[in-house]
């Protein structure tokens, strides 16, 4: 199972964001810049995330993107899932057919940690990350790159 690119960058986006909204709209050059992510990959994402209300966009000078709720209320699986990523451990794609139509000896060991996974990312949320990094390590932005 991995998390694809796709997902792992609007994460880290989404957390840049978080981290520097505070002082007005941010720019998507800038993004790219601090986090090393192609400008156009970042638009192509923001639309996503747009059409998922999770971030909103002002237009004009000084304008940029925002977040659209709190922090608080914005879940990593949220991101994941606006992103079109999805974690599945399964071969099947949860879809129980996995062994001649039906389901393999280990798809119920697989779908629990699907669930787990999905869970816990439900219960993370962007100010949970931005508390862990002010905490830990001085505002640096982790890219979830460990994640596999």
């Amino acid at each position: 199972m991995r998390l694809t690119t796709k997902g792992r960058f609007a994460v880290t986006a989404m957390i840049d964001l978080a981290m520097h909204a505070q002082h007005g709209t941010v720019k998507l050059s800038a993004i790219s810049e601090r986090q090393h992510i192609s400008l156009s990959y970042l638009e192509q994402l923001f639309s996503k995330l747009r059409r998922a209300r999770l971030v909103g966009s002002v237009r004009g000078p000084g304008g940029g993107y925002i977040l659209a709720v709190s922090a608080d209320e914005i879940s990593i699986a949220q991101i994941i899932a606006a992103a079109e990523d999805k974690l599945d451990a399964t071969q099947c794609s949860s879809k129980a057919n996995c062994h001649n139509g039906a389901p393999c000896l280990t798809h119920d060991l697989w779908e629990n940690l699907n669930k787990t996974i999905n869970d816990y990312l439900g219960s993370v949320t962007l100010q949970h990350i931005l508390d862990q990094q002010q905490s830990e390590g001085g505002g640096k932005i982790v890219t979830f790159t460990h994640i596999h």
